[in-house]
């Protein structure tokens, strides 16, 4: 399937391929965010994100999300990372202070992040 946009949970979101290209660069997020243009969510596979994205070490992570908060568009990691978190005391805090924020999310699946963009929309 290719990249698609749907309305989830009354947000536009670009979800996107497990199998598209990788996300391992600052230009990948800027493809990403180009290709998002009218909605305000990417929700991005964990398949696509590049193993250096879970070493903080790499500033992968920190880049590509930098980009998506300086273009304002929002970005959710989708997928199982709990190896990655059981492996870094660092991407657990990450973790964790992301989801508190609104601009970039880590979900276990598609259903979550519904749930995560429900309440934003429930005065709408």
């Amino acid at each position: 399937m290719p990249d698609v946009v749907q309305e989830r949970a009354g947000v536009s979101v670009l979800v996107c391929d497990p199998d598209g290209p990788r996300v391992a660069s600052t230009q990948d997020a800027l493809d990403l965010i180009g290709a998002s243009f009218g909605t305000e969510l990417v929700a991005v596979p964990v398949d696509r994100l590049d193993e250096r994205f879970f070493t903080l070490s790499t500033r992968v992570a920190g880049e590509i999300m930098q980009k998506f908060v300086n273009y304002r568009v929002r970005l959710a990691v989708v997928g199982d990372i709990s190896a990655h978190l059981a492996a870094s005391s660092a991407l657990r805090a990450l973790v964790r202070e992301s989801n508190a924020a609104g601009h970039v999310w880590f979900v276990p699946d598609l259903d979550a992040l519904d749930a995560r963009l429900r309440p934003m929309n429930a005065g709408s």
